[in-house]
């Protein structure tokens, strides 16, 4: 167990919870800070949730890692990496910051996600913190533990609104024994419908980056196969393989949005959409990733455009980062499902103690 007196940093959460309880001050639950640039404006009293710290159980025997909310997202991959074992969903650190609490909380997922899943299909167990300070489990350490595993579920992306994430039980998955990076020229069209083409292929594709005419292929998995499939791809089309400082420079980049396409003051829009809607046709950059069902765009066109424009293609769209903070970021929700929503948070924050605002105004 790493941390330092976990006891003593809990205790003094439900004590600064129960307080903001009794005298009806809102909370902003954050960790480090590495995403306080995602979702509507945070509102409340600060409540630091890093000193709740360390990892509590690791068996790399059945791919389970149990971590308080508090660990950096560094310490738990740099233990993973000790044994051969990774996070399959490539969570972001936008500066290598990040808690683990956050990294559910914000429920992103990076350039793999396509392939091995979303964090949420990784969580297999949750511990929250209700009003009173108590902490609420649900779900276990094992994937046929049904009793709550939708509970804990409902916490990843939940942008804390339905209270802190104390503890998180995650399953984890072995590292590829082999990874290359192939680039090649292809268009926009030409790039997404080879990528559908190959979805349905047994190709051991783990990521994808269309970018300026430039399409990039990760292939993961026994030596083999990915030696097989790079091969093929070099023969059909003319793919050019990566050196692996560059290929892990590449990858990097568009997972942690270091890569020159992230930078800049112009809005970021992140549009999810059906992988096989055409391209879209708007003002500004766009970055296709996961297949083509991942959309970066940066662009200052309005709001009502963009989220015209992927509605019209099947999907919705999120204000990621920059622009007007204070008014819709997520995409509008439909009126069944915010109806839910309204249920859930009235059912684990009756009082509107947590991260009042942050998704939607009314939640």
């Amino acid at each position: 167990m790493t941390g330092s007196d976990p006891e003593r940093a809990l205790a003094e959460l439900g004590e600064r919870i129960r307080a903001a309880a009794a005298a009806r001050r809102p909370l902003w639950i954050r960790g480090d800070g590495s995403k306080d640039f995602y979702g509507r404006l945070a509102a409340g009293e600060p409540l630091d949730m890093r000193g709740y710290r360390g990892i509590v159980a690791y068996e790399p025997t059945e791919l389970v890692i149990t971590a308080r909310c508090g660990t950096p997202l560094a310490e738990v991959e740099a233990a993973l990496a000790e044994r051969g074992q990774m996070l399959a969903f490539e969570p972001p650190a936008f500066g290598g910051r990040a808690t683990l609490g956050g990294v559910i909380a914000a429920g992103l997922s990076g350039p793999r996600r396509a392939s091995a899943g979303a964090a949420r299909d990784f969580v297999l167990g949750a511990a929250l913190l209700d009003a009173s300070g108590r902490m609420l489990k649900f779900g276990g350490q094992v994937m046929k533990n049904v009793a709550g595993y939708d509970v804990a579920r409902l916490a990843c992306g939940s942008l804390g609104i339905l209270g802190p994430i104390a503890e998180v039980s995650l399953k984890v998955l072995p590292a590829p024994a082999r990874e290359c990076t192939l680039r090649m020229a292809m268009e926009e069209g030409e790039a997404l419908r080879a990528l559908n083409e190959w979805g349905g292929q047994p190709l051991p594709i783990s990521a994808s980056a269309w970018h300026e005419g430039s399409l990039a292929l990760r292939l993961s998995g026994a030596a083999a196969g990915v030696e097989a499939a790079a091969r093929r791809l070099e023969g059909e089309r003319g793919a050019a393989r990566l050196e692996a400082p560059e290929a892990a420079r590449l990858w990097t980049g568009i997972r942690e949005h270091a890569d020159p396409f992230f930078a800049g003051a112009l809005p970021l829009w992140r549009l999810s959409l059906p992988s096989t809607a055409p391209a879209l046709v708007l003002p500004g950059g766009q970055l296709i990733e996961w297949g083509g069902a991942l959309r970066w765009l940066r662009s200052d066109v309005e709001a009502a455009a963009v989220r015209a424009a992927a509605e019209r293609a099947g999907g919705t769209a999120t204000l990621f980062r920059g622009g007007d903070r204070a008014s819709d970021v997520f995409h509008p929700l439909a009126p069944v499902a915010a109806a839910l929503q309204r249920r859930l948070k009235q059912a684990f924050d009756p009082l509107g103690l947590f991260n009042p605002g942050r998704m939607y105004p009314d939640l």
